[in-house]
């Protein structure tokens, strides 16, 4: 199959240079200006994709070769963008940074040579002049690329037609414009990256601040004529939806709120279209579960920071426990494993959680079994049968006395450990799994829910 996608990626000269900026005034200006507009983020992350959402008011998607594989983010792409006028997707990291040292698998410039997309390179120019070049021209002859152009960070009306000829010269690369210090757009950070953008009060009123600077200092009508220039993208759609036959649809609650925010839109797509009917509520403020609900989704973000109120909603915690020890198709990752388990502590304190599950979370100070690695089944679960495999990404500054034993994890130094609780009605652990890298997991955990429903008739909460 093939479409007419108009694209470019916003690629980065490293973490920092200001990648997420220019991608978020872009989108905002591109929104301002009536544009139809898709997103993507290359990577695990969910922190920028939630920030493209403030913007564009949907949804956005993650392109991840690692978790997901080459067909399946040519065709996540296609389908995310083939309604846009213009789709435009931020890179991870440096342009070149993938899984390793050695080369630039699963990096933004294997994305960008995958899909036959432009990339727009941001650079951040304090402290720079000629060497501004250097560092450009490096870029360019690295590595086999798709670099058509620079968006300068950092830079001023008055330097910006310095360093554009300088570039232009030095590089034969031209400049899409700049973006000087916005500070009425300026967020936090913390131990995880961002501030979440839920979190921010006045977040929609700093997206269209730096839409209102991006308009009027990037070369928008260059943009939108290099994204013409991408060819046709060809793709193969997943033979699992050839499977897929419309049908009934079942209640499953899904925590979404500020302490559990972390998802990949297109892993709940995948449930909608196998039959779910996602139900959302909140561990902060809501006192029971969705009422019928057939299984229960609870996904990473920051429980640490909310523990005291998570603690302190004891009926909605019982309730939780009794649904899966009583055997309500559970799924949960990273903070919504902590969340099901014994306690957390943080420097506040030691508080209670629902206790679903064996093991104590705490906070620490430094990443644990951070980054890629891929996981067998030990055994049958909710999720697949003894030998599946899918591939994860763990990203958290927490630890566990019980990781569980339901999964054997193995990561690209080659090290492996046991991750993992698991049951015929659970999956809970730290590693964050992207369905659409093995889609037999989402239609196990969708049959487990049509069973609970057709047997049960739903549960109803009291």
């Amino acid at each position: 199959m093939k479409d007419r996608i108009p694209r470019i990626l916003i690629a980065g000269t490293g973490s920092g240079c200001g990648k997420t900026t220019v991608t978020c005034g872009l989108l905002s200006a591109l929104r301002q200006s009536g544009t139809r507009t898709a997103a993507f983020k290359c990577g695990p992350d969910y922190i920028d994709p939630m920030f493209h959402k403030e913007v564009l008011g949907t949804d956005s998607g993650n392109l991840d070769l690692y978790l997901c594989g080459e067909e399946t983010v040519k065709y996540l792409l296609a389908r995310g963008g083939r309604r846009a006028e213009m789709t435009v997707t931020e890179g991870v990291m440096g342009l070149y940074d993938g899984r390793g040292f050695n080369d630039d698998r699963c990096s933004a410039n294997h994305i960008s040579r995958l899909t036959e997309t432009p990339v727009v390179l941001v650079a951040d120019v304090k402290g720079k002049s000629l060497s501004l070049a250097a560092e450009l021209n490096g870029y360019v002859n690295f590595r086999e690329n798709r670099i058509r152009g620079v968006i300068l960070n950092h830079c001023s009306a008055d330097m910006y037609p310095e360093y554009a000829e300088l570039i232009r010269r030095e590089t034969g690369l031209p400049c899409f414009g700049y973006l000087p210090n916005v500070p009425e757009a300026e967020v936090g950070s913390r131990h995880l990256g961002l501030i979440t953008a839920a979190e921010i009060a006045d977040i929609r009123q700093k997206m269209d601040a730096l839409g209102e600077v991006a308009g009027e200092c990037l070369d928008m009508d260059g943009l939108r004529a290099l994204a013409e220039t991408a060819p046709e993208l060809s793709y193969e759609e997943p033979e699992i939806l050839r499977e897929i036959s419309p049908g009934a649809r079942y209640p499953v609650a899904i925590a979404k709120d500020r302490a559990f925010c972390f998802y990949y839109r297109d892993a709940l797509e995948l449930l909608e279209q196998m039959g779910a009917e996602l139900i959302p509520f909140s561990p902060l403020t809501d006192s029971h579960l969705p009422t019928g609900s057939c299984g229960l989704i609870l996904g990473g973000g920051y429980p640490e920071l909310y523990a005291e109120t998570l603690s302190g909603n004891k009926t909605l915690l019982k309730e939780i426990r009794t649904a899966v020890r009583g055997g309500l198709p559970t799924y949960a990752e990273c903070g919504g494993f902590m969340y099901l388990g014994q306690s957390i502590t943080t420097v506040e304190g030691r508080f209670p959680m629902a206790g679903a599950i064996p093991g104590n979370s705490r906070v620490t100070g430094h990443l644990v079994r951070f980054g890629y690695k891929e996981l067998t089944a030990r055994r049958d679960n909710l999720l697949c049968r003894r030998g599946g495999r899918i591939r994860c990404h763990e990203f958290h500054y927490s630890d566990t006395d019980d990781y569980g034993d339901g999964f054997e994890a193995v990561n690209s130094r080659g090290r492996s450990w046991e991750t993992g609780q698991v049951s015929p009605s659970l999956y809970a652990g730290y590693p964050h799994l992207h369905l659409w890298g093995n889609p037999e997991f989402a239609r196990s955990f969708m049959d487990a829910v049509r069973r609970t429903a057709q047997g049960e008739g739903g549960i109803t909460w009291k």
